[in-house]
């Protein structure tokens, strides 16, 4: 049972991993962005149309209350002068009289009881003179100092201030409204009048309220709109995408139903007619490639019988050769080595046929690929001394029998180790071996001429050669390595090369344990550990 931490750490990462999730979505689906874009730019519009209209909203109802207010104020600031203008002030009764009708007036004409009457400062003591009034919820500071100084410097005139006013509803907002009003017989007297604005405030509320809910609704409108539009548009680009995706795999007979006349529907026309003549021209060049496989191998089992028998006259001048002038001894060399030559080239090209008809079949049988590249070694030597390379073999592993084809990892390493030869410039030649848990490995590391990284890309490309004006001393075919590569890749391994203008070559052959199997770890770096510039990769890491 999880306790109550566990389970809020779920939640917590299940949380945290939302991000990853939008945006892996957002990459993948384009349905997934139109509609997000349409409904935020869309969200955009309605807030600034909605901030918009809330502030012209609320600055017109303000205006209006407070024309209202003021055109109230000054109705009853009038009312008030007239009256003290008629009374009959005599005595403290009288204008206290006078005072308190004056305040009754000032409510019943305003409307509002928030109301109330000083006094101005700096007068002359007037025993005559009424104390003021004010009403409880001007108090605290409701009428500023500002306000009193502005309407006791102005007299007769209208001022106003926004205030807070606390009512038994709570704050509200409102406005004060103040003037300073001769009293005949009394002095000067500041009145002020408070009026309530929360029923302007409610009515600001209850628009604004309209306007979200009204907003709201319009976003989930334009994003169901936006849907069903991003629905009917991209489900054919979809349909056009998954199309060419099983196209692209190989399902040459695939097409996308064509409905209606407008553009999805020419899309999917021209999409088809695509197809077709992809399909066309790939059944053509499959056709083509099928006669040009046919016809390398039936050229090269014709070529068989003639080879075999211009070999049996070779041999016989070859071997008489001795008896023959000096001219026509080297030109019975030349004829015996180009045979030879032309022999091991019809070979490569039968070899290559049948990789191309793929009817190659691996036999396969527990081999020690340490000794069998010590075999190739010693099977190489008088060539390497004859070139002055020493070959050296460093085997830290290898040693335990894998499953492998004996005759055609022979061939490769046969290959390297003749290609290391030709490009070594006599220089030494390192055949290492090692192998892991997983796979084994052989690399073939010289310290010859070395090639640019264009060169690279196309050491494995079928007669290519990387200086065509450099004269072969082996005799090789310029099929090699292309060979090597089918045979490496038919075990499910990988051959690959490093290397740099004046620096070498390393080429390095990796087979898993188990042919065709996965290979997942590299026993050997493809940089040598003393390649200049560069550091050894640790034993299993990929380079």
């Amino acid at each position: 049972m999880s306790s109550p931490l566990s389970v809020a750490e779920l939640g917590l990462s299940q949380v945290r991993t939302w991000p990853r999730r939008i945006r892996a979505l957002w990459r993948r689906s384009l349905r997934f962005r139109t509609v997000s874009i349409t409904v935020a730019l869309t969200l955009v519009a309605v807030l600034a149309s909605g901030l918009y209209m809330s502030i012209s909203v609320r600055n017109d109802l303000f205006s209006s209350r407070l024309n209202q207010v003021l055109d109230d104020s000054s109705r009853t600031m009038n009312s008030v002068q007239r009256l003290f203008e008629s009374a009959d002030i005599s005595d403290r009764v009288a204008i206290t009289t006078v005072m308190n009708t004056v305040r009754n007036q000032m409510a019943a004409t305003s409307s509002s009881q928030l109301i109330a009457g000083y006094r101005a400062p700096g007068q002359e003591y007037n025993p005559y003179a009424p104390q003021g009034f004010r009403s409880s919820e001007l108090a605290g500071g409701v009428l500023s100092t500002d306000l009193r100084h502005t309407v006791q410097d102005n007299l007769g005139e209208q001022w106003w201030q926004s205030v807070t006013l606390t009512t038994q509803d709570g704050d509200v907002p409102g406005v004060v409204v103040g003037q300073l009003v001769d009293v005949p017989g009394a002095g000067q007297y500041e009145f002020y009048i408070a009026f309530d604005l929360s029923d302007s405030e409610q009515t600001l509320q209850f628009l604004q309220q309209t306007m979200l809910i009204v907003g709201l609704a319009l976003l989930l409108l334009v994003g169901a709109v936006a849907w069903v539009v991003v629905r009917l548009v991209v489900e054919p680009i979809t349909i056009a995408a998954e199309t060419s995706q099983r196209l692209a795999d190989g399902d040459l007979g695939v097409r996308i139903r064509e409905t209606g006349a407008d553009e999805l529907a020419t899309l999917a026309r021209s999409f088809n007619g695509m197809a077709d003549t992809l399909q066309q021209r790939i059944r053509e060049l499959a056709e083509l490639s099928l006669v040009q496989q046919r016809f390398v191998s039936d050229v090269s089992h014709e070529l068989r019988t003639p080879l075999t028998t211009i070999r049996l006259a070779d041999d016989v001048i070859y071997d008489q050769r001795h008896t023959f002038p000096p001219a026509t001894t080297r030109t019975a060399e030349l004829l015996h080595t180009q045979v030879e030559r032309f022999e091991v080239l019809l070979d490569d090209l039968l070899e290559i046929s049948r990789y191309d008809a793929g009817s190659v079949q691996l036999e396969l049988e527990p081999t020690n690929l340490a000794s069998l590249a010590q075999d190739c070694i010693d099977g190489m030597e008088a060539l390497a001394a004859e070139r002055g390379s020493d070959i050296r073999l460093v085997a830290p592993g290898g040693h335990g029998d894998v499953e492998i084809d004996p005759r055609r990892i022979r061939r490769i390493v046969r290959n390297l180790i003749g290609n290391a030869i030709e490009h070594g410039e006599g220089r030494p030649i390192v055949v290492t071996v090692d192998s892991n848990a997983d796979a084994v490995a052989l690399s073939v590391r010289d310290y010859g001429l070395g090639m640019s990284e264009s060169d690279q890309e196309h050491v494995f490309d079928r007669f290519w050669r990387a200086d065509p004006s450099r004269r072969r001393t082996i005799g090789g075919t310029g099929l090699g390595l292309a060979i090597s590569t089918e045979d490496a890749a038919l075990h499910g391994g990988v051959l690959d090369v490093w290397s740099r203008p004046a620096e070498g070559s390393s080429f390095r052959l990796t087979l898993p344990r188990v042919a065709g199997g996965p290979l997942t770890t590299y026993p050997l770096s493809r940089v040598p550990a003393d390649a200049d510039g560069t550091t050894p990769v640790r034993k299993g890491e990929e380079s």
